[in-house]
């Protein structure tokens, strides 16, 4: 019997792309498997030389020892490198539990695992890194951009009314996409800068911004226009939060926060509940970031304030001082340097 050909084009089509879509899914699930079996392979390795050397007093040398060994009967399979095996042996100390390690740390490929065990010490601030590259997917290099930032320190730590204002879980959610201070290390402006040029710097290195920000924040616009009672009235940046479901409105101060901030603040968020708000949408939420601010007076500004504010700090780049901008060598003076290199340099 012969096939009599397809009728329904687009028909073939979705059925094509629905197992495209199942082997994908394959795939990853597969790649999952062989990451979390390799981790938890390089766990056991570990554990097994810690107990050798405190067993029978083995030394380092064990380790360029097995590397060589390893390397000789496994010669397609890498990973067996004596860096690597010095690795797994601190992998093996620093989660001690193997259902932990499992649980955490062979859900992380093991190349972010590398990373913790290099830049993070202590073992709490470890497993939180760990818990968040895995809950938000972070890659290698945004792991290290949260380390290096000091991201545990900063989480969650902005004033706020949001446990009054918010109800729960929105209320913590809300609390830990907030960071204080905000690290603008991206930007360098003088002492005295404007909210303008503050705003420029930021929409100039959006995506620096955005990284800095967090997932989740969906830029709206800046300047955003409003119109209350035939006034116009422009928000400095807009956002929109899917997790929250709710927009977010960020009012910029180069200088020390005052009380009377937060008062504007609370008009702005009226507004854009009346205006921007859909019925769906849960209040809107305020951010007053300032260069600087007393714990005591943001506290006291927001203690009976109606609308949900949060009062972060930011940080820029610092500027060289004068003196030192101009002991540092010149283009000129970097390319005489690399066209005659020293005598030490050539030894």
């Amino acid at each position: 019997m012969i096939d009599s050909p397809f009728s329904d084009g687009e028909e073939y089509t979705r059925f094509l792309n629905g197992l495209k879509d199942r082997i994908r899914s394959a795939q990853i699930r597969a790649a999952l498997t062989v990451n979390r079996e390799l981790v938890l392979l390089y766990w056991q390795i570990g554990r097994a030389i810690a107990a050798r050397q405190g067993e029978y007093g083995w030394g380092a040398q064990v380790i360029t020892r097995l590397s060589a060994d390893l390397r000789r009967a496994f010669p397609d399979m890498k990973g067996f490198s004596a860096r690597n095996l010095q690795y797994m042996r601190t992998f093996a100390g620093a989660f001690p539990d193997e259902t932990i390690a499992q649980q955490v740390a062979a859900q992380l490929p093991w190349g972010h695992t590398m990373r913790l065990l290099d830049a993070v010490p202590d073992p709490t601030e470890r497993d939180w890194y760990a818990r968040k590259a895995i809950e938000h997917g972070w890659s290698r290099a945004m792991l290290a951009h949260h380390i290096d930032t000091k991201l545990y320190g900063r989480q969650g730590q902005a004033n706020t009314n949001f446990s009054r204002t918010l109800p729960a879980p929105q209320s913590d959610l809300a609390q830990q996409i907030l960071k204080d201070p905000y690290n603008f290390d991206f930007l360098s402006l003088g002492d005295d800068a404007h909210e303008r040029d503050l705003e420029r710097g930021l929409l100039l290195h959006i995506r620096e911004f955005l990284l800095e920000l967090g997932l989740g924040f969906a830029f709206v616009g800046s300047q955003y226009p409003l119109e209350v009672a035939g006034q116009d009235y422009y928000l400095d940046l807009l956002f929109y939060h899917p997790s929250l479901r709710c927009y977010v409105v960020v009012d910029l101060k180069v200088g020390d926060f005052l009380p009377e901030h937060a008062g504007k603040m609370n008009f702005y968020l009226s507004a854009v509940d009346d205006l921007l708000r859909h019925s769906d949408d849960a209040a809107s939420i305020g951010i007053i970031l300032c260069r600087s601010k007393n714990q005591r007076i943001a506290e006291y500004a927001l203690r009976d304030m109606a609308k949900p504010i949060g009062i972060p700090k930011f940080d820029l780049a610092r500027a060289l001082p004068d003196e030192l901008r101009g002991s540092l060598p010149t283009i000129e003076d970097l390319e005489a340097e690399l066209a005659h290199p020293s005598a030490a340099d050539t030894e």
